[in-house]
């Protein structure tokens, strides 16, 4: 079953196998073919390109521009982060607070100082000198926050615990010097640090923000010479002082910034944001840089750039799709503009095949009726390309077949009277023939030798000349012929007129056209020898040369002028038109007729190739040489069946 079903698709295979050769088509199928390749192909590899290419740029100018907006909000919250450093430093610096830090000022709290019931810190002291050193530092310390009014809080610890600050105080009477930002603080010497959010910190502040509402940094101060820890200045930074430098960047239409410590945790995040934090692994580990990741479904295209100050990292977020956004506007004009070019593309190209294959068409729709006979049609284009002229030579070709058509219908004609006068020629010798014999016998029984075989002569003519109607005799039976009338006409010229005949031996029995000599000789005889002076000759012979017989009757007669020669050569070029030109003029006892009637009936029989040729000289003679086929049992039995 699977090999019949293989042999009956195969043949629909092949078909369809031979639709994709080329020419199996239609013209005009082929021309729309090419053309839709050659214009819309290049169209559509090159749109392919463009898209490829505007893709790539836009990529990279939309990845470009989000890492200098994320520079410039690198270089303003170094800004921030430096006025802070700033800040410790001159805190660091001022002699009242270096003065607490020895110990020789009253702390605002501390584990030296007692919280009432009431939440209050009671001062340890209550020496009137040292509440003033504490306001004025307070007061320093104000200075700063109005300055600057998003710092939320600042505090200088001692090493005992204590404390002084502005907004800031501890939760409970725990040593702060215990806590992990003290310690940080305290193992760099003298280094501003930036802790980011604070976590399970003992402070909170008159405000009270929350963790994730303030941005802590811290310095320790020390002393220049003993590199000893005198005491850490911590400083509450507001969130929104970066949020501000942040959250007004958009990337896209739901694209955002976030800025993210070192560990990846977020510092700042917008409310709908799709990460919470940055896995470390995510960035690989360099300064900035680009990656897509899949978050909860979403591919997500990050930008990121590290700050060296701060060593945050602020993250470009947003979706990929919307990142193309533009691309796809792009490629949604490039497709309406290959549609546009496809559509021109197939209307040109079908326009043009018709504008090409139409004529093409026509032409076939006229071949087809001059096939059948109706050569009457003709092209009417104007066009001037190859069609045009292809449509043009149609018209002559047929011009030339009507009138070919025409000729050979003239021809015909013209052969059909030939053989009529023929026939009509050889009833009158027949007669003759049988009354000539008649006198013939009576001659011979009278003894009347030279009347008998004038006679005789005479009448041999007539029979040969009749050949019982056959237009092709024997070669021998046509030199008897001559030899016989030029007897007839010597009994006329008597010793005026002499001949000789010479043959090849071969030649006797091929067929050949009856009454070639006669005309010609009767020629010699009239227009040479008898307007000749004296005796004249007429030689005769019969040569076999490669595939013709050379018929040659040449007389010593008074030739002809040589403007009568080419006279003679120019009718007998065309010798049926020139036949009719003298029956017209009933002149067919001219000099020409036989000579012309017997080049008419060779054209006729076996083509222009074959014919008479003629020479003569003024007062030599004349010499008619005729080129004959050599013809074989075929056309002798033509002859034989034309006989019957």
């Amino acid at each position: 079953m699977l090999n019949n079903h293989h042999k009956q698709s195969r043949p629909g295979l092949q078909r369809y196998l031979q639709w994709l050769r080329p020419g199996s088509l239609e013209l005009r199928y082929q021309l729309v073919i090419l053309f839709l390749l050659i214009g819309i192909l290049p169209s559509i590899i090159l749109g392919f390109l463009v898209n490829w290419t505007v893709e790539r740029v836009v990529d990279q100018q939309v990845i470009s521009n989000t890492l200098q907006l994320i520079g410039k909000v690198n270089q303003s919250l170094d800004n921030d982060m430096e006025n802070l450093q700033n800040t410790t430093y001159l805190i660091g610096f001022n002699q009242h607070v270096r003065h607490f830090l020895a110990g020789g000022t009253e702390a605002d709290g501390g584990p030296s100082r007692q919280i009432g019931d009431d939440g209050e810190v009671s001062p340890a002291y209550s020496n009137p000198a040292a509440d003033d050193q504490l306001y004025e530092i307070k007061q320093f310390l104000q200075e700063f926050t109005t300055l600057y009014p998003e710092i939320a809080g600042i505090m200088v610890v001692n090493p005992q615990g204590d404390y002084i600050s502005n907004e800031m105080y501890a939760r409970t009477n725990e040593n702060l010097t215990k806590e992990s930002w003290y310690q940080q603080a305290a193992a760099r010497e003298g280094v501003f640090t930036i802790l980011g959010h604070p976590y399970g910190r003992n402070i909170t502040t008159h405000v009270n923000y929350a963790d994730e509402e303030v941005v802590s940094v811290v310095r320790s101060i020390t002393d220049p010479e003993s590199r000893k820890v005198l005491g850490v200045v911590l400083i509450d930074l507001k969130l929104r002082t970066v949020a501000q430098a942040v959250r007004d960047v958009k990337l896209g239409k739901t694209g955002y910034l976030m800025v993210a410590d070192a560990d990846g945790k977020a510092i700042y995040k917008p409310e709908h944001s799709y990460l919470s934090s940055l896995p470390s692994d995510w960035t690989d580990q360099a300064d900035s840089g680009t990656a897509v990741r899949n978050v909860e479904g979403k591919e997500l295209q990050l930008v990121y750039r590290k700050s060296s100050f701060t060593g945050w990292q602020t993250v470009g977020v947003f979706l990929t799709r919307e990142s193309a956004s533009e691309v796809r506007q792009i490629h949604f004009y490039v497709i309406c503009f290959l549609f546009l070019v496809g559509l021109i593309g197939v209307t040109a190209s079908v326009l043009l095949s018709q504008s090409i294959t139409g004529p093409i068409r026509q032409l076939m729709s006229f071949m087809r009726t001059a096939e059948s006979g109706d050569l009457t049609v003709r092209y009417s284009g104007r066009r001037h390309d190859e069609v045009g002229m292809l449509g043009r030579s149609f018209n002559r070709m047929l011009i030339q077949i009507r009138r070919l058509i025409r000729l050979n219908e003239l021809r015909e004609k013209q052969k059909r009277e030939a053989e009529l006068r023929s026939l009509q020629a050889n009833i009158k010798p027949h007669f003759l023939y049988n009354t000539l014999d008649t006198i013939h016998w009576m001659a011979r029984k009278k003894g009347a030798d030279d009347v008998s075989e004038m006679v005789e002569a005479l009448s041999q003519l007539f029979r040969i000349g009749l050949s019982k109607g056959k237009d092709i005799i024997q070669l021998d039976e046509e030199i008897q012929h001559i030899k016989s009338y030029i007897q007839i006409q010597k009994t006329r010229y008597r010793d005026r007129l002499t001949f000789t005949v010479e043959q090849d031996p071969e030649t006797g029995e091929f067929p050949v056209l009856k009454l070639l000599l006669q005309p010609v000789v009767e020629n010699a005889i009239y227009h040479g020898i008898k307007a000749r002076r004296g005796a004249g000759h007429i030689h005769i012979s019969v040569r076999q040369r490669e595939e013709c017989l050379i018929l040659t009757v040449q007389d010593n007669g008074v030739g002809m002028s040589q403007e009568k020669l080419q006279e003679l050569r120019e009718k007998l070029r065309e010798p049926l038109r020139a036949m009719e030109l003298q029956s017209n003029r009933m002149e067919k006892t001219g000099r020409s007729y036989g000579m012309l009637n017997v080049q008419a009936r060779i054209h006729l029989a076996f083509g222009d190739a074959y014919g008479i040729e003629l020479d003569s000289r003024e007062g030599e003679g004349t010499k008619v040489t005729i080129r004959h086929p050599l013809l074989g049992e075929q056309g002798w039995n033509q002859g034989e069946e034309t006989d019957r």
